[in-house]
């Protein structure tokens, strides 16, 4: 397939370099001008052969790609343009994009208003659940979505069928896992698991303000709670203000939650009430992340999709039939 992807951060980067390793023409293109000169150097290198230099260690990309001087001329003939850059920089983008007839997918972490942005046109929403809190094209890596969860939004009214299996099938083929949902669905669900624990990660990580003893003694609990505070403040804010409604709903339980921990710490016996406040969330992490049933044919059917995904089921391959897992074993009927 011939993709253009448009913004070359870690994830459209990483999705560069992993198309390109499966044996597709990809062509990018950057903003920033260092971005496009570090993609060109690493394309460069990927071009060479094993034995031009037997004493250096052959770099792991299989093909190269090309990089493009603007959004037209990345997109000039592509079968595919990914939109990998920020939610606000959209609309720019798809105005330079008004006249491709092609399909266009995205990766951004909110749906519902790249839905709007564009109705109308050829579109499968899509955002992989991968990422570190490197945001750069130096950070990118072509094994980055090895067995990660993508979601592709299936909308009953307005998304293709034959293109959304088309992208499905990309996706799966570059070692990813499809997960069918609407856009309202994903963008519910990614406040629970993503956006909200952005916002956890930073005020967890405040702890460290104006406190070196805290800084010297914080080890594992601390690195693991707060990762993705080091996140670029401004992905995490155009994650949650583009997703505010799921956002503040979640926001609010897991704020109710701190607020009877609290209760719990004034009470007689503070241990026997956290104890028995703490054993629920520890099961469910605990049982985390589920194992996969038996592998099964999923129908080429937007219902019998969705219903897979909405039973946290997903799609592993795309060819003359679909196969899919969930996690509940023994529930692979419709």
């Amino acid at each position: 397939m011939d993709v253009a992807v448009i913004g070359l951060g870690l994830i459209g980067g990483s999705l560069l370099r992993a198309l390109a390793a499966h044996g597709h023409r990809v062509t990018g293109y950057d903003l920033a001008e260092p971005t496009r000169a570090a993609a060109r150097a690493l394309a460069k290198a990927a071009r060479v052969p094993p034995s031009a230099d037997p004493g250096t260690r052959t770099i792991e990309i299989k093909g190269a790609w090309l990089v493009a001087d603007s959004v037209a001329e990345a997109a000039a003939g592509a079968d595919l343009v990914v939109l990998a850059v920020p939610l606000p920089a959209i609309p720019q983008v798809l105005a330079e994009l008004a006249d491709h007839p092609g399909l266009i997918t995205d990766v951004t972490s909110v749906k519902g208003p790249v839905r709007e942005f564009l109705r109308g046109r050829r579109f499968v929403g899509g955002h992989p659940m991968a990422g570190k809190e490197s945001s750069s094209f130096l950070a990118s890596d072509p094994h980055l979505f090895d067995g990660c969860a993508w979601v592709l939004c299936l909308e009953p009214d307005d998304t293709g069928l034959a293109d959304w299996l088309a992208l499905a099938g990309l996706v799966t083929s570059i070692g990813a896992r499809v997960v069918p949902a609407t856009a309202t669905e994903h963008d519910e669900t990614v406040a629970r698991i993503s956006h909200v624990p952005h916002l956890l990660a930073a005020a967890l990580a405040n702890v460290l303000d104006d406190h070196p003893l805290a800084g010297t003694l914080a080890a594992g609990s601390f690195r693991d709670g707060t990762r993705v505070a080091a996140t670029r403040p401004e992905l995490t804010a155009a994650m949650c203000g583009g997703n505010v409604a799921a956002v503040r709903r979640v926001l609010a339980g897991v704020v109710a939650d701190l607020a009877s921990y609290d209760r719990d710490l004034s009470a007689a016996d503070p241990i026997a009430a956290l104890t028995d406040a703490l054993r629920g969330p520890s099961d469910l992490r605990r049982a985390w992340p589920a194992a996969g049933g038996e592998p099964v044919q999923v129908p080429a059917d937007t219902r019998a999709l969705l219903e897979w995904g909405r039973s946290g089921g997903w799609i592993t391959e795309i060819a003359d039939t679909i196969r899919g897992l969930r996690p509940e074993t023994g529930r692979n009927d419709f």
